[in-house]
């Protein structure tokens, strides 16, 4: 595997990226290309090179990239915007699409967490996107953010979201508020994500109220079928308490077919990032893209 520091640009914002191609490969062979799509808070530095490994191991030529104001790529710091993160991706594909020996026919998405309902909202908005993978992904950012919290804190977080809301109109900026007393993390789930986070320059801490809002507004499971007859691959965890799996399986019925939901037992949501969760997650997901994806068309030339 080869990696390659890029740059493309969305909605005129220069965006930053990795790009990881197999070993070896020639820019003669038209091989398929996939891109990555962190969650909430992530950046290309946290967790993807793990799947880019894994993917470029296999033959796909893969691009993991921070969105815009995240990780080194320019814009407004640490903004959620999930539709602006949705042209983020498009830009991503059509960047992977231009590279040489990349087919720019033969292209998938990947995303987790979060991630996991950017994709698909990238895919039911540009049918270049030839197979999906969502991991442990959100359905319903409303429904997500309440299952997760007592009447109380629900509550409480409406009126944050309410106050910062009209303060922004006022001075056009939003406060700043604790990641996690917006991404209200299971017990388990902080541990893990705090190991993870510890040595990451690029991890933050405080986020803008407004991802109360935008969080709140941004719904996969209206779009999802909009993804059908190309295929989709939800992966779930049977003890995600940060997402709960309720999330995956609504996707599911919401979505047309082909589509698959697989359901790793005995993990929580940051497992998948970690083995042994982490090599079930990639051998599923290996298993649909090989079936939906292959890492060389078969109608392309082969080298040699």
């Amino acid at each position: 595997m080869t990696c390659e520091s890029v740059s493309f640009y969305s909605e005129g914002v220069r965006l930053e990226g990795d790009l990881y191609r197999p070993k070896g490969a020639s820019a003669d062979e038209q091989r398929a290309g996939i891109v990555l799509c962190h969650g909430y808070t992530g950046v290309k530095s946290l967790y993807l090179p793990d799947n880019a490994r894994v993917l470029a191991e296999a033959g796909y030529v893969v691009l993991a990239f921070d969105y815009k104001g995240w990780g080194a790529s320019e814009g407004p710091r640490t903004r959620l915007a999930p539709f602006s993160r949705v042209a983020d991706v498009q830009a991503a594909l059509t960047f992977l699409g231009t590279r040489p020996g990349v087919d720019p026919t033969h292209l998938g998405l990947y995303g987790t967490s979060y991630g996991g309902a950017t994709v698909i909202w990238a895919a039911a908005m540009d049918e270049r996107v030839r197979c999906v993978v969502s991991v442990v992904g959100v359905g319903d950012g409303r429904r997500w953010m309440r299952s997760v919290r007592r009447p109380d804190e629900w509550h409480d977080l409406l009126e944050r979201a309410r106050e910062d809301r009209e303060q922004a109109v006022e001075s056009g900026e939003s406060a700043q508020a604790e990641r996690d007393e917006v991404l209200m993390q299971d017990r388990a789930s902080a541990a893990l994500s705090a190991a993870q986070r510890a040595n990451n320059p690029d991890a933050v801490s405080t986020v803008p109220a407004s991802f109360i809002d935008e969080t709140l507004s941004f719904h996969a499971d209206w779009v999802v079928g909009r993804i059908a007859p190309r295929p989709l691959l939800l992966i779930t965890t049977e003890d995600d308490r940060l997402v709960p799996p309720e999330e995956s399986r609504s996707l599911y019925r919401h979505a047309g077919e082909p589509k698959k939901l697989v359901v790793l037992k005995g993990y929580g949501h940051y497992d998948v990032y970690i083995e042994p969760a982490f090599g079930e997650v990639m051998a599923a997901t290996l298993s649909w893209y090989r079936a939906h994806l292959p890492p060389q068309a078969l109608d392309a030339p082969q080298a040699g």
